[in-house]
């Protein structure tokens, strides 16, 4: 498909922007980032209906579709099946490996507490549940968070213990990678790769979308040339091409398209009775959402001394 490139249209369908950043998902933005560096053009989608779907992000062009939730990734995805592969020439570098596993395990599981966790949820709303109900945004809130703990091994009895942890890996990993960059452009020297992609978005999300208490935050902050390699990228390949013309941002509806399900070359505007379709078929599926969730975690926390701790608070 590589070859096709000038006449493909593509498209990155993720969660809406805020903070300043062309998507505020941490799981949208590497792959934007990724597409950006590798100069590949394409037209940005939002898709906000269903907030807590680990499909998003995907990128489609014609009835090809690659989901966050499938193969590795979206990045990894567009690299297996021959879209755009930055990482040709540096997979089998020792380097390489070892920089990913700093990047995608121990900054991923520190960003992921920090969210959920860490500065309790103070982003998540702006990011993931603006456009819900506050009962129904709450509800998935708790939801995330008990998956969020269940995923990084946190219990009542090793909270302190897992914290401390997860904050010094992210010390080590930042270290390590500002070390490992020095003053140079890209983190394999001249060229951009995607764990440049998961990097720069580590660090925007980071800067941009956390609040200034955030001890992350706090800790890349210590490496000033993280953070003007973070600003060099940012202004040439993010804000240098958003200055340019640049095709419309769409709105998608309610439900993800699945392979050869959407045909392409039609207009992208919806029509009025389509768009009332589309809020009442939403409207349907957050009330069956809510009750589903509301059982899901009577059932599945309702012994939870850590989710009886969520509701004290509110």
């Amino acid at each position: 498909m590589e070859g096709d490139q000038e006449t493909e249209v593509y498209t990155l369908v993720a969660r809406k922007p805020s903070f300043d950043l062309p998507t505020a998902c941490p799981n949208c933005l590497p792959a934007y980032i990724y597409l950006k560096l590798a100069q590949l053009p394409f037209e940005l989608a939002f898709n906000s209906t269903f907030p807590d779907s680990d499909e998003l992000p995907y990128f489609e062009s014609g009835t090809y579709v690659a989901y966050n939730n499938e193969d590795g990734g979206v990045i990894e995805k567009l690299k297996k099946d021959g879209i755009v592969n930055l990482d040709s020439q540096l997979q089998s570098l020792p380097d390489y490996l070892s920089l990913k596993a700093l990047i995608v395990s121990w900054l991923e599981e520190a960003l992921t507490y920090e969210i959920w966790v860490g500065t309790e949820g103070i982003s998540t709303t702006k990011i993931y549940y603006s456009d819900l109900p506050w009962v129904i945004s709450k509800v998935l809130f708790y939801k995330q968070t008990y998956l969020a703990k269940n995923r990084l091994g946190i219990t009542k009895e090793n909270a302190e213990q897992r914290e401390k942890q997860i904050y010094k890996r992210a010390s080590e990993a930042y270290e390590a990678l500002s070390t490992r960059l020095g003053e140079q452009k890209f983190l394999f020297e001249d060229r951009p790769s995607s764990l440049d992609a998961f990097l720069l978005s580590h660090m925007l999300f980071i800067i941009q979308a956390l609040p200034v208490t955030s001890v992350l935050r706090c800790k890349l902050l210590e490496h000033s040339n993280l953070v003007r390699y973070a600003e060099k990228l940012k202004s040439e390949f993010l804000e240098a091409s958003s200055s340019s013309p640049s095709p419309p941002l769409h709105s998608f509806p309610s439900s993800f398209p699945r392979k050869s399900s959407k045909p392409k070359g039609k207009p992208k505007v919806e029509k009025t009775e389509e768009e009332k379709k589309f809020k009442k078929r939403a409207r349907f599926f957050l009330a069956a959402q809510f009750l589903a969730v509301v059982v899901y975690v009577s059932v599945m926390g309702g012994g939870s001394s850590e989710e009886l701790e969520y509701e004290d608070e509110d």
